[in-house]
This record gives structure tokens, sequence and C-alpha cells, in this order.
């Protein structure tokens, strides 16, 4: 994570990104957009069409990155639950990230299965970040206690 780039980037991945919840897939696709940034795991972003949309509700939530823009967020309903601001995505991404236009990322944590090329992801820690941490990541990972002005 230390020798990735800031301010950060997005690139395409042919990675296969898997989200499973309750026994229903959520999202499946070798289309993603991955962010990389200097001390954060990989944040996946999801082509719409790749996703479950029946299942996603829009939430009020909304969020201001110095890269990225402005956030808005997506409440996931699977049966009877329902994960508020589990997603994020930006309608209008600044010019650097227009890769990620159409395409939403997920906190890995509320999920029950949350995969990059098959391997089980473990979430950024902290819950503020929503990088998928996998054995290709080396940390320590900002998001961690004492980590706030990293």
């Amino acid at each position: 994570m230390w020798d990735y780039p800031r301010p950060a980037i997005a690139e395409p991945t042919k990675r296969r990104i898997v989200i499973r919840h309750k026994g229903v897939t959520l999202a499946d696709t070798t289309s993603a957009w991955r962010t990389l940034e200097t001390s954060h795991p990989p944040t996946y972003y999801l082509p719409q069409a790749d996703i479950a949309m029946e299942r996603l509700t829009p939430n009020a939530r909304r969020s201001l990155c110095e890269w990225k823009g402005q956030a808005r967020y997506w409440d996931v309903r699977i049966g009877d639950e329902v994960i508020e601001a589990a997603g994020w995505d930006y309608p209008s991404p600044t010019p650097s990230f227009q890769g990620i236009a159409g395409h939403i990322a997920f906190y890995p944590e509320p999920f029950d299965s949350c995969l990059v090329d098959g391997e089980e992801v473990t979430p950024q820690p902290g819950g503020f970040y929503g990088g998928w941490i996998t054995s290709r990541e080396a940390g320590p990972f900002k998001g961690i206690p004492g980590s706030r002005f990293w």
C-alpha cells in the first residue's frame, strides 16, 4: 500500500469481484475499476450492469472525496434485511476518475462473502474506508488506531 500513488488513481481491473449475502449474489463482475491510494487497500467499483440493482435503493447520505468528488450512497435489501449505506458511487466524478462513473463500490464488512478472484477479503479497518484486503496487499492500512493523520 505504501507504493500506491498519492493523489489516488483509478484503473480498470479484470479481477473477478463477487459479493454474496444470505445466499443471494448481489454482484459478479470482471469489469470493475479499482482505486489505489497510498496507505489504502484497493476499493473496487462495479458496473451497475453486473449488480442486482433491484436490491438497491438510494440513501440520503452524501460525502465528499478530495480526489473523486461528491458521493451518494445506496442501501441494500436482501430478504427482510436492509443494510444502510452499504454502497456508494460518484454520479459526476472528477475528470481523473471518469472511469468509475456508472459504477458502485461496496463496503465488504456487512456482507457474508466478498471475493477477489475467489479469495475472501478482509475489510479495511476503521469502518469509514471501503478497502478490500487480500493476500496481495501488505499493511499497515489507514483506518487502524492512530492512523487518522497519515
